[in-house]
């Protein structure tokens, strides 16, 4: 398998399990843990509020049974001051009775909005956390992306380059044979009376000049005839 191959099948083996999808999942399910807190919290505010307004309404109305049995026993009316007292009575005993609940509610607010907080600092490092290696795996990702796309340009130019040669061989074989063929067909198309012919006039030609070598070299130009003097 060849390099870029191998990179490629690598690329693709670690791309089965993406580190992004995993923070990502994980990150939705911290933001919904973060809302149910949210929703307990409001919740629990809400009954809280009721059961002060509850305790308010209360400590109201015994107050006006107080105020109400005062004025009969300043009338005399023992009887209706008492059934007054008796009804105040029953609504301390419902306010002794809501009051240590209003305040575990209170507490259970306070708690929980401390621990909203708390898992919202949370959440909102994890999502800073996850933003940077979301980042940093994107470029490692194309970079990754980049070096096996240069692998197969490189293989590539390699397998461009065994064609080059292969070609500029087949090409250079190919006007040998042109050049042969050249030669055969001139050989080929050349009589026998025309080669004889030729032949002949290269050797008549060479003993010729040979000959008139010859002859000047045994028989010497006469020199010039000698002037008489005249008397």
């Amino acid at each position: 398998m060849s390099l870029g191959r191998r990179l490629s099948a690598l690329f693709k083996g670690d791309g089965e399990q993406d580190p992004q999808r995993e923070l990502e999942v994980s990150y939705d399910r911290q933001v919904a843990l973060l809302q149910q807190t949210r929703r307990g919290a409001a919740d629990v505010a809400t009954s809280r509020r009721r059961l002060e307004l509850q305790l308010r309404q209360l400590e109201a109305r015994a107050d006006a049974l107080h105020a109400e049995a005062v004025t009969a026993v300043g009338a005399g009316d023992d009887d209706r001051a008492r059934v007054l007292l008796t009804q105040h009575a029953g609504l301390l005993a419902q306010i002794d009775e809501l009051g240590p609940q209003e305040a575990q509610l209170r507490a259970s607010q306070e708690q929980l909005d401390l621990s909203v907080q708390r898992l919202g600092v949370k959440v909102e490092a994890f999502r800073s956390q996850k933003d940077v290696l979301s980042a940093g795996y994107t470029a490692a990702e194309a970079q990754a992306r980049t070096t096996t796309a240069l692998a197969g340009v490189d293989e590539e130019l390699g397998d461009a380059g065994f064609a080059l040669q292969r070609a500029r061989d087949r090409t250079e074989a190919m006007q040998a044979k042109a050049q042969a063929l050249d030669e055969l067909t001139a050989i080929s198309t050349e009589s026998p009376g025309d080669a004889a012919l030729r032949r002949l006039q290269e050797l008549s030609g060479g003993g010729v000049d040979a000959e008139l070598a010859r002859l000047k070299d045994t028989h010497p130009l006469p020199g010039p005839l000698p002037t008489k003097e005249l008397s």
